[in-house]
């Protein structure tokens, strides 16, 4: 093993893949933006589609083409684009095209794309605003009718804020559904949810979903743990103890003297900190497994490093320190460094950075 290491078990996303879809029973594009949340796009999609992904959703056109370049065939459609987005590029390489605005819809027809339209239900975010839909429908049939575009898909983004909010977007969801085949346009395919809306909404489901963070093992749901769902953790997240010291009582640990031992104690050095994308706001309460062992990060978590207290356990250099990965195995979980980080758990793995290896098994 090296310093520091991202296990990644690709038999869980398989897995994880196959019980969504058992779930909703509808197809379910997997998202693999942000390096597949952290445990590498490339082989995430891989071992998504061989769980029976329909497709595969990014964030960019950069994304979709480095999943092009490794020679991933499958449907793959890119939502987010700045000014300078290569649109050319993305229908070389058959990647389909988020639209949410007329500018980036004039833009697509100009390259000969094919696009899925969002529109904006209530997240407030991109999407076709309301007072915009109209001529934005309009422009697509005509642009249909008269250019190389093709408006395959509409879809949008639950908020998940309550059940009231959520199916105030379905209706609005559906109304603009109607209004698009009004205006002419003949979408194949409609999506509103994402992991959390498919598995508590079966009235936002549509043709397919989209599978973000459960498809890594983890849960969107508050206060229900993955194994409820079925699901398992795909990354385990871990690093070498790099040396081991006895102390005094009373002894200053990291920066700051958050933390003085309490005793005579043992300290373990762990090499990897916030450089790596371990949360510093988990400094003294930060969940770690040592020889089976649990402990929590005493001080301050610093750029490359924090230190554990072990007490009169037997710990030396070289032994491995497991800050996260499946319970059922013993290990923390990301949603208990989540809490440690007054986070959630998406951020905790896709902030986990380069300089930690990932080792893919099987």
């Amino acid at each position: 093993m090296t310093l520091r290491e991202a296990r990644v078990d690709l038999d869980a996303i398989r897995h994880n893949v196959r019980t969504l879809l058992d779930a909703v029973g509808v197809p379910g594009m997997v998202v693999v933006k942000a390096d597949g949340y952290g445990h590498g796009a490339v082989r995430v999609a891989r071992a998504a589609l061989e769980g029976g992904a329909s497709g595969l959703g990014v964030a960019d056109v950069t994304e979709a083409l480095q999943l092009r370049a490794a020679g991933i065939e499958a449907p793959v459609l890119a939502w987010i684009h700045g000014a300078e987005a290569d649109f050319d590029a993305a229908v070389a390489h058959n990647v389909e095209l988020g639209v949410s605005s007329l500018e980036q819809l004039c833009r697509a027809a100009d390259a000969g794309a094919t696009v899925q339209l969002k529109t904006d239900t209530g997240l407030s975010r991109n999407g076709v605003a309301e007072d915009q839909l109209q001529a934005v429908f309009a422009e697509a049939a005509r642009l249909e009718r008269s250019t190389g575009l093709r408006v395959r898909g509409i879809w949008s983004h639950l908020a998940n804020a309550s059940l009231e909010d959520d199916l105030a977007q379905v209706a609005a969801f559906e109304a603009h559904v109607a209004a698009a085949r009004a205006a002419g346009l003949h979408p194949e395919v409609l999506h509103l949810a994402a992991t959390e809306g498919a598995l508590r909404r079966p009235s936002a489901r549509f043709d397919q979903v989209r599978f973000g963070i459960g498809v890594y093992g983890l849960s969107p749901l508050d206060g229900v743990r993955s194994a409820d769902l079925g699901l398992r953790p795909a990354m385990e997240l871990s690093a070498e103890i790099v040396a081991v010291r006895r102390v005094r009582a009373g002894r200053g640990v990291s920066y700051g003297y958050t933390y003085r031992t309490a005793g005579d104690t043992t300290l373990a050095l762990v090499g990897i900190g916030y450089a790596d994308g371990v949360p510093r706001q988990a400094s003294n309460s930060g969940p770690v497994v040592v020889n089976g062992e649990r402990f929590t990060v005493s001080g301050r978590i610093a750029m490359d490093q924090f230190i554990v207290d072990v007490g009169d356990a037997q710990v030396q250099a070289g032994d491995r320190a497991v800050l996260f990965g499946d319970p059922a195995t013993g290990a923390p979980s990301a949603d208990e460094w989540a809490r440690a980080a007054s986070t959630i758990n998406y951020e905790i793995v896709t902030r986990i950075g380069p300089r930690v290896p990932r080792r893919y098994v099987p």
